[in-house]
């Protein structure tokens, strides 16, 4: 387990011989604070976690990163400046480590411990499907090996060491997902995780406001194959079908590993069938094997996301058994919920986040539903120079598959407008501003014929639908 005298070595280069108190676990929340633990006081714009050291201490942390010392009279060890502090055993505790940057103190402390475990690092980054992605993998590579996987969307310069911290020596993987907004993020969780394998799920233009145009994005997600081991140690899972991430093949000396749904990647799917809520059926194609996989996702364009866990578990050396057994489980926590409302309609429940691929796919698992299809759509936030393009794209698919479309958001109305324009009848558009004019709306209208969609950005709160309509047991 990850000690004191790790940290102190990994801030000052210099091990103490003396020290080996644990660090349980790191936390940036007082409120997610555990005994033993690590309180890092990050500096912010409107919050400061210096304010809540002694809330955390309170909770039972051993130790405090802090780079401005505390009004409260705690134990401080001056590392600032690259100071290499004398230690007194026994350390009184609580204890203080006072540091110049309490971020690049923990980078520091996440990359150095990294470095002494013997653990295989999958990194998995893209522009949509990120988090199933790397709960399927997970799920996956545990029917053989202890793994760990990021909490929730734990992916950035703050979420990723915390997650490292974590490790232990018995885990033999950890899955970790990766996020991107600016140039040379993902280089730098790279630097900290050495990931070995790199799955790109696609490109598309979420968050392109910040992010900027589709090469801008691909330029920054290519970093992770950039930053892979060369072949035959590094593995670069590539998208066979995205044009994008094709393109990343030349941008790695790792092996490439493609699959998609055309027959020149290595591993490639066709006959794939959806069986609504059950999941979806299809055939595996792996050099002169094919076989029937069932995987317990929603929605044929969840084939792609059973093809990277697959692929990772070939790549791991996985039989097929432990591979279709991780794809069946029903451990996995997917963002989508299905629930019931009062009036039996069925609710989809996909308003985490928003993109226009991932509204297009939520279109497409509605298509194959029965029933009157209704979808609720909201606005899309971070299209940047896509959100015009975006949203009108979006408004002529719910045209193609929706009975009743209803729109929610002052950019949703470019939705309600492409879809008129496409043909969808004017009586069946219900544009609305304000979330609990559409829980009106749906309260009064939905039948138990009904299939019905949830998605916008997660900024929306649009969940609030959900926990309005669902039946209280």
């Amino acid at each position: 387990m990850l000690t004191l005298a790790d940290a102190i070595e990994a801030l000052t280069q210099s091990r103490p011989g003396m020290t080996d108190l644990v660090i349980t676990e790191a936390a940036i929340d007082s409120r997610q604070a555990i005994p033993g633990g690590l309180f890092v006081a990050l500096p912010g714009e409107r919050v400061d976690g210096h304010d809540f050291v002694v809330e955390a201490f309170r909770q039972g942390a051993s130790f405090a990163l802090i780079e401005r010392e505390i009004s409260e009279d705690y134990p401080t060890l001056d590392f600032r400046r690259g100071q290499v502090p004398a230690l007194v055993e026994p350390l009184p505790l609580p204890l203080c480590l006072l540091v110049d940057n309490t971020l690049a103190a923990l980078q520091k402390i996440a990359a150095h411990w990294r470095r002494k475990l013997d653990v295989r690092v999958i990194g998995i980054t893209g522009s949509v499907g990120k988090s199933t992605t790397k709960e399927i993998i997970a799920e996956v590579l545990s029917q053989r090996f202890h793994t760990l996987k990021s909490p929730g969307n734990l992916n950035n310069e703050i979420g990723l060491p915390l997650t490292l911290l974590k490790l232990g020596s018995g885990y033999e993987r950890a899955v970790l997902e990766m996020g991107f907004y600016v140039p040379g993020e993902i280089s730098l969780l790279c630097d900290m995780a050495l990931p070995s394998v790199g799955v790109i799920t696609n490109i598309g233009t979420v968050h392109a406001e910040r992010a900027g145009s589709q090469e801008d994005i691909a330029r920054g997600k290519a970093e992770l194959v950039q930053c892979l081991p060369p072949a035959p140690q590094g593995t670069a899972v590539l998208n066979y079908d995205d044009p994008w991430v094709r393109w990343m093949a030349d941008k790695t000396q790792a092996q490439i590993f493609y699959y998609g749904l055309d027959p020149q990647a290595d591993l490639w799917a066709d006959e794939v069938e959806s069986e609504g809520l059950e999941g979806i059926r299809f055939r595996l194609h792996y050099k002169d094997e094919t076989l029937y996989a069932h995987a317990s996702m929603i929605g044929q364009h969840s084939v792609h996301t059973a093809l990277r866990a697959a692929a990772v578990g070939l790549i791991e050396g996985l039989t097929w058994k432990e591979i279709f057994d991780g794809l069946q489980s029903g451990h996995t926590q997917l963002r989508l919920v299905a629930v019931r409302t009062e009036s039996g309609a069925m609710l989809l429940d996909d308003t985490y986040n928003a993109s226009p691929e991932s509204m297009l796919a939520a279109l497409n698992l509605l298509e194959e539903m029965e029933g009157r299809k209704i979808a609720v759509l909201g606005d899309m936030l971070e299209l940047g120079q896509y959100e015009k393009q975006g949203h009108e794209m979006v408004g002529v698919r719910a045209s193609q598959v929706v009975e009743v479309l209803v729109t929610l958001g002052p950019r949703a109305h470019m939705i309600a407008e492409s879809a008129r324009k496409a043909g969808l009848r004017e009586g069946d558009i219900f544009e609305f501003d304000e979330i609990e004019k559409v829980i009106e709306w749906l309260r009064s209208n939905l039948t138990d014929q009904d299939a019905v969609l949830l998605k916008g950005s997660h900024g929306l709160r649009m969940e609030r639908i959900t926990s309005a309509l669902e039946v209280q047991e």
